[in-house]
């Protein structure tokens, strides 16, 4: 496994990211619990899904990026297939 070295600002911006996934889950979990709508449900599910996979392509990002900094190849190469299989 290979930490994901993330530059301070970079990490706050990430962190208020999942700040806000946390919050919409939360809004999905009180939807719930209030008998709402399937269909507004549905609807905040898959804003999250939007969120969570913004999340995941900016951390892949910033990875390759430092991956591509320091010259690492095989790491490179490893990761790449690992995104790949996402």
């Amino acid at each position: 496994m290979v930490p994901c070295y993330i530059l301070k600002l970079t990490m706050e911006s990430l962190d208020k990211r999942v700040g806000r996934i946390l919050g919409q889950m939360r809004g999905i979990q009180k939807m719930v619990k209030e008998n709402r709508d399937c269909a507004e449900i549905l609807q905040q599910v898959s804003a999250v899904k939007k969120a969570i996979d913004s999340l995941s392509k900016e951390i892949i990002f910033y990875y390759m990026d430092r991956s591509f900094e320091e010259n690492k190849t095989k790491q490179l190469k490893d990761m790449i297939k690992r995104a790949i299989d996402l």
